[in-house]
């Protein structure tokens, strides 16, 4: 089979690798899946940058967490699935070669992820997919999908109608928080550093967008446009560099859920006060579980949300996919086909 490595010591995406590897096969309660599409997150950026989780991997990896695609062949003991049948992958799993019950670890780091033609995964770590979708948006669910699922319906108060959402930029967690939450009849400000990118989330049903580039202090422009009241729920993707004015967004007794750190991970000038008085809370989000990604694919079927995949790359072309991402010249998700239906 043909796969991409991040080869161990890796400091850049350049030394991404094609690779080829013998076919796996299932072992007993394993299933073999044949990756149709794979979906690119910041993680996958940090580990080729070799400044995830304390440093450069230290074996070759194939990347990424997220992907989706049909299985081939069951291992004895599979109940839950047949070949043919349309998954994705979760985003933690049981190691191929451990036992069934051994701890679970994320894919794409330390385990080997989607970035391949085939992969083996125990059944518990694979999930149906929504039957309306297509590979490419069920690349995005995995991470994406599921973690802002958590963080709208899950950490603290679940959003509910009459709302008011902020999401932070127009990345794959922000977009599918968006649409969630529109669903859920909330209202959603979105925030960007481009006027397009505003537009195409006002399109989705974002009912107001801030420039963050004209409008350093977008928080003050939240609270006016919500006319002092704040902002329920804000998803935090920035990290450092944002979350003190999710902070002064918040609204009384909503709550921030801390997802990334796009403008930087270090130490920095937090002040958690501002919570206080508002009766605000935070709350940390790492992906989800399986329930999650469960409760999340009824509400995409029920209310046929569509993931938003704005540029596919071939799998040939998988260098160009990082470049594309890491430039953050993108919608919401860059995906690479990695084998055709």
């Amino acid at each position: 089979m043909r796969a991409y490595i991040v080869p161990a010591g890796c400091t850049t995406s350049a030394e991404l690798k094609a690779v080829d590897r013998p076919d796996p096969r299932p072992g007993p309660n394993q299933v073999l899946v044949r990756v149709r599409a794979a979906s690119l997150n910041y993680r996958d950026q940090a580990v080729a940058l070799g400044v995830y989780m304390g440093g450069p991997i230290t074996r070759d990896t194939i990347p990424l967490s997220d992907g989706a695609g049909e299985i081939v062949e069951v291992g004895p003991g599979v109940t839950r699935f047949k070949p043919g049948d349309r998954v994705a992958g979760l985003f933690t799993q049981i190691p191929p070669a451990g036992l069934p019950f051994a701890p679970r670890a994320a894919l794409g780091s330390p385990l080997d992820g989607m970035l391949a033609e085939l992969v083996v995964l125990y059944e518990d770590g694979v999930i149906p997919l929504p039957p309306e979708l297509t590979f490419e948006q069920g690349a995005c669910l995995p991470c994406a999908g599921v973690t802002a699922w958590h963080a709208l319906m899950h950490a603290g108060r679940p959003v509910q109608a009459g709302d008011t959402v902020l999401v932070l930029g127009t990345g794959g967690v922000s977009i599918l928080a968006l649409q969630f939450a529109k669903v859920a009849g909330a209202r959603v400000i979105v925030t960007s550093s481009s006027d397009d990118k505003i537009a195409k989330a006002l399109a989705l049903g974002a009912s107001d967008g801030v420039n963050y580039k004209r409008t350093p202090e977008w928080n003050k422009e939240v609270m006016k446009l919500t006319e002092g009241r704040g902002a329920d729920c804000v998803v935090e993707v920035g990290g450092v560099g944002t979350l003190n004015r999710s902070f002064q967004s918040l609204a009384f007794g909503g709550k921030v859920v801390l997802i990334g750190l796009l403008t930087g991970g270090g130490a920095g000038e937090i002040n958690p006060y501002t919570l206080m008085p508002k009766w605000g809370s935070l709350h940390g989000i790492f992906v989800g579980n399986r329930e999650m990604f469960e409760s999340m694919n009824r509400a995409i079927e029920a209310a046929r949300i569509r993931p938003v995949v704005d540029k596919v790359f071939p799998f040939a072309d998988a260098h160009e996919a990082y470049r594309c991402q890491a430039s953050g010249n993108f919608f919401s998700k860059v995906v690479i086909q990695v084998t055709s239906a």
